[in-house]
């Protein structure tokens, strides 16, 4: 009877044992650290499974050679890249005077509903054309967007054919745009070579409102938005420009990377997260950037005069991230062809006329690069000569910058002061009153002391020149471009163009006046540095 029972007693033993065993794992084991687990997993699961398609191209911009390319012709969704071809068209409109940095939009319902990413604008404000620039840049707001969009082209389906326009006249030959923000529409389509080529046109273009591109941080109304593009700052030479995100297209970026004499413009489309998007540009950065050229060889991109009938291509569908569905890529108002932007029929000439005037344009484009190629420069003699000055007569400045209107809660530095008349574009919307709580710290406005010049300046008998124009307007945008780059130099100064004539011979000086000699030679030292001439001068 003892012998049968020793078994079943070290059987009961060993079961005792293992289950204080799994007692105490069990006792030991945090159940939110399980969770967590759990979800890692999950995650990485999802991330794994999600594989955008991918694209990428370097282009050296002082050759146009292409340094590195993989699907640069590949469709692919352009996310919130749209927003360069947006503000592209926006500062066409500030260059031509149309709208004024410190213009303001009106914000309608349409706008305001944008989805995020947004600045959270209500129907009946406004915004001003620097902020909605910087919001678009920084926090790459689609209210913002659609704002600007009103405002240039009426309604936003108008702004994205003006925008498809424009990317025709820029060698873009296979973007379609169909909203001004990026938001998802299957018939929103683009290439990295064209970003690249967008990429390098609008700093060919706009080198003054290009810097913009380089705001790393962006304070609306109390609220304080870093850049979204996280290589500024930490990159060696990056200066720009846009990141976008949408899950059709991936993870995107265009950047613009300056190291010594080389300059290089790069595209990565369709990044499975924003890291893996960003260390792949960094790579192809660091890998391309010594084989770049050191001088500048070829033409700057320029918008094409040239309007031809071709047939378009037959769209290749859009790679998509499985399980979407294929996109649309054939809609009633999409604009694939350069055809549908011919002149209408009665402004063209008789039929004879119209052909010998195509012949003369096509011998006269033929000398010139195309859009977006790598044909080089053709240096023109230039003779240089001395103008003695003549006749100078000096005016003041309008302010450089309207007054912000009134307000419920208004800071001190928005003085109550009428803004200068003018005419309002064809497509502007009025501005209208708007509350403020605070004022974007980057954009403080700053306004001229008075309308009389008062030479020698009782603060100093020194002047600055920051540029001589062949007209008025250029120098006056100048003092309002440098103004706004240094307003810790030029805040108290006194802007003003002085006209110098010699004969037929007219120029126009852009200067500030009211500093001592160490002012004026520090405040020339910093515009240097940021490529505008300036030069010192004793009243």
């Amino acid at each position: 009877m003892r012998r049968a029972s020793r078994p079943a007693n070290g059987l009961r033993t060993a079961i005792c044992a293992l289950t204080a065993a799994i007692t105490l794992v069990a006792a030991g084991t945090d159940p939110a650290d399980a969770r967590g687990r759990r979800w890692r997993h999950h995650h990485h699961a999802r991330a794994a499974a999600y594989n955008p398609p991918y694209a990428a191209i370097v282009v050296d911009a002082n050759s146009g050679r292409v340094l590195h390319e993989t699907n640069p012709d590949s469709l692919r969704h352009p996310a919130s890249l749209t927003k360069i071809m947006t503000l592209y068209l926006l500062f066409e409109q500030v260059e031509a005077g149309k709208l004024r940095l410190d213009s303001r939009l009106e914000v309608s319902e349409h706008a305001a509903g944008q989805a995020p990413s947004k600045l959270g604008l209500v129907p009946g404000q406004t915004i001003a054309v620097d902020d909605a620039i910087r919001a678009l840049v920084t926090k790459s707001a689609n209210d913002a967007a659609v704002v600007v969009a009103e405002a240039i082209g009426g309604d936003e389906d108008s702004f994205a054919r003006m925008m498809t326009r424009k990317a025709r006249a820029l060698g873009m030959s296979r973007t379609v745009y169909a909203n001004a923000s990026g938001l998802p529409d299957d018939d929103q389509i683009t290439t990295a070579r064209d970003q690249a080529t967008l990429g390098r046109a609008i700093q060919d273009r706009f080198p003054r409102y290009y810097r913009y591109f380089a705001t790393p941080a962006f304070v609306y109304r109390g609220h304080a938005m870093r850049n979204h593009n996280k290589l500024l700052g930490r990159v060696e030479g990056v200066d720009g420009i846009k990141t976008g995100y949408t899950r059709a297209s991936g993870f995107n970026l265009v950047s613009s990377v300056r190291r010594g004499n080389r300059h290089i413009v790069a595209v990565v489309l369709g990044g499975a997260s924003g890291g893996a998007r960003d260390a792949r540009m960094r790579m192809l950065i660091e890998q391309q950037i010594a084989s770049a050229a050191t001088q500048r060889s070829v033409a700057r991109i320029e918008e094409s005069r040239e309007i031809a009938a071709v047939a378009p291509k037959a769209p290749e569908p859009v790679a998509q991230p499985q399980p979407l569905a294929p996109p649309r890529l054939a809609r009633a108002d999409a604009m694939p062809a350069i055809a549908q932007f011919v002149a209408p029929a009665e402004a063209a000439p008789a039929a004879a006329e119209s052909q010998t005037a195509a012949v003369l344009a096509a011998t006269a484009l033929s000398r010139q690069p195309k859009p977006g190629s790598g044909e080089p420069i053709n240096p023109v003699k230039v003779k240089t000569i001395t103008v003695k000055a003549g006749n100078v007569q000096t005016a003041m400045l309008v302010p450089l910058t309207a007054p912000a209107p009134q307000a419920t809660v208004a800071p001190p530095h928005f003085a109550k002061t009428t803004a200068v008349a003018e005419p309002a574009p064809p497509q502007a919307v009025a501005a209208k009153p708007a509350s403020y709580e605070l004022a974007s710290a980057s954009s403080v406005p700053v306004t001229t002391a008075s309308m009389a010049l008062r030479l020698p300046h009782p603060r100093g008998a020194w002047m600055i020149q920051v540029g001589a124009f062949p007209k008025e307007t250029e120098a006056q945008e100048r003092l309002r471009e440098a103004q706004m780059l240094a307003r810790q130099f030029v805040a108290r100064a006194e802007p003003f163009t002085e006209r110098v004539t010699k004969g037929s011979q007219e120029l126009y000086r852009a200067r500030f006046a009211g500093f001592d000699q160490d002012s004026a030679e520090a405040a020339c030292r910093y515009f240097k540095r940021n490529e505008i001439a300036c030069l010192t001068i004793r009243n």
